[in-house]
């Protein structure tokens, strides 16, 4: 039998780590540590247990429709089906230079119940200044093609998938309005193929957070 090939998706997520200026980075702590659960339990039995404090755009991360629309849809009314086992389309728009991605990268024929990534090589820059600085971003008529052509999630190795030198969101406003999920701070695109894979990016199921970290993954087939 022919065994699967998983690769992982997502950046680890640390205690101090910077996933967006201005955003508090996370606190890992101990709250029961090994030595103080030896006091509560036999001989050679110990436990850890510990504690995080985390914004909840930290790490990779998905945006659903609460994260831009009070009435949308939280983390906890998202479907499996929306999030799990996803035919992917990987894009890839390092063909330039151009921070801009426009429709022009988008010619694959059938997008429809797709996870459509888009592959620009930026987290080559993770945890660094230039991250944050002129990254690659999709365009409002991507956008506009994406939610016609029923994309079931989007996601992108920047930290935006908007054109963070403005102060307006034309590409999250529309899919999430649309009720398209969006996963920002993807990693190792650059291993997947063009199609034959399944993605996946299972965040908890939150009630009244419309954010938060996932651990993303692809299956190859």
């Amino acid at each position: 039998m022919r065994s699967k090939k998983y690769v992982d998706l997502s950046h680890n997520i640390e205690h101090g780590m910077v996933t967006y200026k201005g955003i508090p980075a996370p606190v890992i702590r101990d709250f029961l540590t090994r030595e103080e659960s030896k006091r509560m339990y036999d001989e050679d039995t110990e436990f850890h247990i510990g504690l995080i404090e985390i914004a909840s755009n930290t790490g990779t991360y998905i945006n659903v429709p609460f994260h831009r629309y009070a009435q949308g849809a939280d983390l906890s009314e998202i479907s499996l089906g929306t999030l799990a086992g996803i035919d992917g389309i990987c894009i890839n728009a390092m063909a330039d230079k151009t921070t801009a991605i426009d429709e022009s990268y988008f010619t694959y024929p059938d997008f429809k119940d797709k996870a459509v990534l888009i592959y620009t090589g930026w987290d080559v820059y993770w945890r660094s200044d230039k991250y944050y600085q002129d990254h690659p971003f999709l365009t409002a008529p991507v956008a506009r093609f994406l939610i016609e052509s029923k994309v079931r999630l989007v996601g992108i190795d920047t930290c935006n998938i908007d054109d963070t030198n403005s102060r307006i969101r034309p590409v999250q406003s529309a899919l999430l309005k649309a009720g398209i999920p969006i996963v920002e701070n993807l990693c190792n695109l650059s291993a997947l193929p063009v199609t034959g894979f399944r993605f996946s990016c299972i965040p908890p199921k939150i009630i009244g957070l419309g954010s938060f970290p996932v651990r993303a993954f692809a299956e190859i087939r």
